[in-house]
């Protein structure tokens, strides 16, 4: 079972120059929870006050809801605080519950995933496997996503098929369980297993949106974003960080990719740095905030040549749907 290449900070860097990646910021991660609803609250207060705005509102909290999920994956990496307790607490329930993740579940299935980055292990490795595909097979998924027929999968048919699964395992087998293979593994994992705080938690925004006399805005902007935009955003994410890179199960440097996202990329689809991926697969201990500070000085080794960096999202989905002849047969 091979682990993924690695490479240690000391091969790049001397001690004085790696000591700020290392460097963990008390109010940092918290500041960022606060200003992820912040900016949620924001946009409901303008779809309440504008409705012709709405569709805007969407967008703008489909993508912070995205954000709250990587600021979860901060957490599971102990990058949210230096107390861990409080790391689980912000990690969990600001930023997991509500969007029906568990960072108790997440954790060992992402560290796994840096482990086995690109390798036959990586259980993330049904996310990009598949690519490319034809246009017509991503306009197809993306369709699903905007159409809430993702959501429904993963809020819905995911949980039910998760305790069909664990009736199973209960009862004597002759054999191992087997690894899931298909791309419901991660949804599994990430909408699967935090069911009742998930309701519970959205029961909870729901009655302060009552209490607040706009109990519509729940439904209009907060789970329609989360039935369409944030499901979207998030295949788009998954799509740019792995997908047709070559040699990323060989070469460190090449184990994902980063993307130089604008402004409007930043605020519609990839929040919190995330689009910096190649650095933080190299280094998944240096907090997000310091991602661009980490990728411009590893663009200063020679080594820094050998990473996958787009130019934007549009151009990550160009090479997603550039199909060899050889996968003409492959449909979405």
């Amino acid at each position: 079972m091979p682990a993924a290449p690695r490479i240690a900070p000391q091969q790049l860097f001397a001690p004085e120059d790696w000591a700020p990646f290392r460097a963990r910021s008390v109010v940092a991660g918290p500041l960022l929870v606060v200003h992820c609803w912040g900016v949620i609250a924001l946009a409901v207060a303008l779809g309440v006050w504008i409705p012709w705005l709405i569709p805007l509102s969407v967008m703008i909290i489909g993508t912070r809801q995205l954000g709250l999920a990587i600021l979860m994956h901060e957490a599971a990496h102990g990058g949210l605080s230096r107390n861990l307790k409080l790391n689980d607490f912000l990690g969990h329930w600001l930023c997991a519950v509500p969007v029906g993740a568990s960072l108790a579940s997440y954790r060992p299935y992402h560290l796994a995933h840096h482990r086995f980055a690109q390798q036959a292990e990586d259980p993330d490795l049904i996310l990009s496997a598949p690519f490319p595909v034809s246009p017509a097979s991503l306009r197809r998924k993306l369709i699903r996503d905007l159409t809430g027929q993702t959501f429904f999968k993963q809020r819905v048919l995911l949980p039910l098929a998760a305790r069909a699964q664990a009736a199973r395992l209960r009862e004597p087998s002759d054999s191992a369980p087997k690894r899931p293979t298909d791309d419901h593994a991660y949804e599994a994992i990430v909408t699967g297993r935090s069911i009742l705080p998930f309701l519970l938690v959205n029961a909870a925004l729901l009655a302060g949106f009552a209490v607040a006399g706009v109990w519509w805005a729940f439904f209009v902007l907060w789970l329609l974003p989360m039935a369409t935009w944030f499901p979207m955003v998030t295949r788009i994410r998954n799509i740019a960080e792995h997908a047709c890179v070559e040699g990323s199960a060989e070469d460190a440097f090449r184990a994902a990719r980063t993307t130089r996202a604008n402004w409007l990329e930043r605020a519609f689809i990839a929040p919190y740095w995330v689009n910096f991926h190649v650095e933080h697969h190299l280094f998944m201990h240096v907090p997000c905030w310091k991602l661009p500070a980490l990728h411009r000085a590893v663009h200063t080794r020679p080594e820094g040549e050998r990473m996958e960096v787009a130019g934007g999202y549009a151009e990550v989905l160009r090479a997603a749907t550039a199909r060899r002849e050889a996968d003409a047969a492959v449909v979405g």
